[in-house]
Order: C-alpha cells, then structure tokens, then sequence
C-alpha cells in the first residue's frame, strides 16, 4: 500500500470522526460503533506491516496514545462538570453521594466479580484475573461522552446561578469516570505485584500504605494545587499577562494537563487523579466563566482525533487476527461483566443509604434512574492503556488472551451501551419533561 493510500484512509476516519457526532445526534448508533466498524473493514485490506497494531508487537505505542487520550479525556471531563465539590461542607459531599457509592462500592464490586470470576469460575491465575478486573472495571471518560453532561454552563441555571438537578444519570456517570481512571491504578499494581512478588504478604503492607492511600492522596493534593494557582492566575491576576482568561488563550487547559500530570507522576502520585483533580480546581476559581466553554472545546477536539486513532485500532483487531486468541472463557467473562457484574454492582452501591430522608441538597436516584446508571458502565481507552502499562511492567501468562478478552469486552460494551444510549437517555429525558410539567 502506497503512502498516499494511508494518507487518504486517514483523512476519510477523520472526517468520519469530525461529521459522525452531529449526524449520529439522533440516531441509535453512536460515534464509536461506526468508527469500529471502519477499522474492521481497514482490517481487511493489505495493510504494510508498519501499520498493523498488534498489541504484544506495539505495545508501547498504544500505551502512550491511549495515555494521551485518557489524559484528554480526564481533562475535558474535569471542566464539563457544572456541579460544584465543597469539602468544607456536608452538603457538598451528599450532591455527589451517587459517585461515592460507584467509586467506593461498585467499583470494588466490579473488580471482585470479575476476579472471582476468572480465578475461581474460569481457571485463571489469580494475577491476571486481578488484572482483567483493574482493567475493566471503569467506567471510560473516552467513550461514554453519550451519557455525559455537555460542556461547561450547559447544566447550570443562568437565572440563579445553581446548578442544575435535573440530571442526576449523567452527572453520577460523568464524576464516576472522571475519578475511577485513577482509582483503577492501586488494584492494577496489585495484580503486578502478584505477578511479580508472590504472596500478598510480601507487598500488602507497602501497597495498603503507598498505592492505595499514599498515591491517591498526592494526586488529590498536587492536582488541586496546581488548578488552583493556575486558575488564579488566569481568571484574577493583577497583571494583565498573566489573565489568560481575558486574552481568551484555551491553550491553558492544555498546559495545565501537562502540567499537573507531570507534577503529579514526578512525585509519585496518580497523574490520573492529578489530572482531574486540576481540571476541577480551576473551573472551581470562576465557574461561570466563558473562557472554560473555549478550553474544553480545545480539549474536546483533540480527544476526538486520538481517540479516532484508538477506535481504529480496535476494529481493525477484530479483522487483523488478533481475536483469534479469544476463547469461550473471555466472551463468558466479557458477557458477564456488561450484563450482570457492572449492573448488578452499580444497582447495589447506589441503593446504599436509599432509605434515609432527602434534602435540598440531595435527591437520590429514582428507580429507573438508578437502573440506567448501573447498566452504562462503558468500557473503553482506559481498559486498553492499564493492560498495556500492567504488560510493560512484567510478565503475565496468556498475554494475547488477555489482550484478546479486554479488546472483545470493549467491543461488546461500546456495540450495546453505543445502540441503547440515545434512545434510552431520550426517553428519560422525555420523562423528566413530563414530571417537570406536570409539576
């Protein structure tokens, strides 16, 4: 194949990937089904060997673009969030109470299922058991944008300034996504752990400390540091070229995810968790300002080209021989996992502490509600980039079978979540129109 092929297949999934999401507004197939469906048929054709991602083979490079995407997306996610997050008080706490039972309930559920599964149902070694459920039990902030909040000042009340309630779905998955990519980490060095240490008793002590609180709280702290400082400079700064918000430079939001990525990963902490953390530390300066419509627009268009580069590689896995790895223990694990274990674990979590009395600053889930939040638990980029970091950091037995059962489950959660997401969402919306009206 001649370059000037390559070059032409490109520029046709990039323009798929500019003009599917308006077109596709509506519509039962989303963005990413069709892209995958591209890359499978990009599959089928002679492609040189330079262009064929096989992930053992190219597996630092899809680690370092689907951690750029993550990065993006983690970023964009942080500013798109309307809903503010006060420590100081309890009602801040209890606005978000639905990401704190999927965070801290489901999505320990998740990976114990899946664990279990592998290990004890399937016959799996407990190291890459533990690992296939780090991997897959987030919730993806790449490719879940269709049960997300818009961007920033789309869920807020211009008239009084508070934010919006109305959409309790898309804000519960929205955070949960936006957080689980770092939280996923602590678990995935545990499976490296077990891969390479042995016994939990050699590492357990270090992990509990260091990975699961030590790393987590570094990232918390580095993140909102580095937003905050960041956002006073650009939003109140008494020098005029300092207040980039003024001058309208969205190139900000790009610096700042560099920035406290770096920082964070330099001191030992989650970038991840740095990431997000700094995204909501500086909307938090001056939440209403047009200048973060201008950043996450930035952000948003360059996530959507990497993770058209990411979407690619997947479908064209499905062509390339790379599910010929696959056997019937990863399409049950697979199935299981979207159809029961991610369900079934957000239905649990978020019907914790359901019977205590609402207030004005919480409204639980209703019924369908929480339903609807279980059930959209997407797999995505994120699944792909802890594979490809936990298999950089040593060796795991049946590697391709692995790559083979994370790639099928993400085909299978972007396949169904992708066709159910519009019409569902439409039709609670529909409903929350009628209650409201009612009302």
């Amino acid at each position: 194949m001649s370059g000037d092929v390559v070059f032409l297949i490109g520029g046709l999934a990039l323009m798929f990937a500019v003009g599917l999401p308006s077109l596709l507004e509506r519509a039962w197939l989303s963005a990413p089904v069709i892209l995958i469906a591209l890359g499978a048929l990009i599959g089928l054709l002679p492609l040189p060997q330079a262009f064929v991602m096989d992930p053992v083979d190219q597996q630092t490079t899809i680690l370092h673009v689907t951690e750029i995407t993550v990065l993006l997306a983690l970023m964009g996610v942080g500013l798109a969030l309307d809903r503010p997050l006060s420590l100081r008080r309890i009602t801040g706490w209890r606005t978000w109470s639905a990401t704190w039972k999927l965070l801290g309930i489901a999505m320990p559920l998740t990976i114990g299922g899946v664990f279990l599964l592998g290990w004890w149902g399937l016959g799996l070694a407990a190291a890459p058991a533990l690992l296939l459920g780090a991997a897959l039990a987030p919730t993806d902030p790449v490719l879940a944008s269709d049960v997300q909040v818009g961007g920033p000042g789309e869920d807020l009340d211009t008239d009084d300034e508070e934010i919006s309630e109305r959409d309790e779905v898309r804000f519960a998955l929205t955070s949960e996504a936006g957080l689980n990519d770092g939280l996923a980490f602590p678990f995935v060095y545990a499976a490296i752990f077990l891969a390479s240490m042995g016994a939990v008793s050699e590492w357990g002590a270090r992990w509990l400390a260091w990975e699961l609180v030590g790393k987590v709280v570094l990232g918390l702290i580095v993140g909102v540091g580095i937003g905050t400082v960041l956002g006073w400079a650009a939003f109140r700064s008494e020098r005029k070229s300092l207040r980039l918000a003024a001058r309208g430079e969205p190139l900000l939001a790009l610096a700042a995810m560099l920035l406290s990525f770096g920082a964070t990963e330099l001191v030992g902490g989650y970038g991840f968790l740095g990431v997000f953390a700094c995204a909501m530390a500086l909307r938090a300066v001056d939440r209403t300002h047009r200048f973060h419509e201008h950043m996450h627009g930035v952000i948003e268009r360059l996530e959507r080209m990497m993770t058209l580069f990411v979407l690619l590689f997947v479908g064209i896995s499905i062509t390339d021989g790379t599910l010929t790895h696959l056997d019937w223990r990863g399409v049950v694990l697979a199935a299981a996992l979207v159809f029961g274990i991610r369900p079934l674990a957000g239905w649990l979590a978020l019907g914790v502490g359901r019977w205590r009395m609402a207030d004005e600053s919480h409204r639980p889930l209703e019924r369908r509600e929480r339903a609807i939040t279980s059930f959209f638990g997407i797999r995505g980029v994120g699944t792909i980039y802890y594979l490809a970091y936990a298999l950089s950091e040593t060796s795991f037995p049946e590697e391709r079978w692995l790559w083979a059962t994370a790639l099928f489950a993400i085909i299978l959660s972007v396949v169904v979540h992708g066709v159910l997401a519009t019409p569902v969402m439409a039709k609670l919306e529909a409903r929350r129109e009628q209650l409201t009206g009612a009302a």
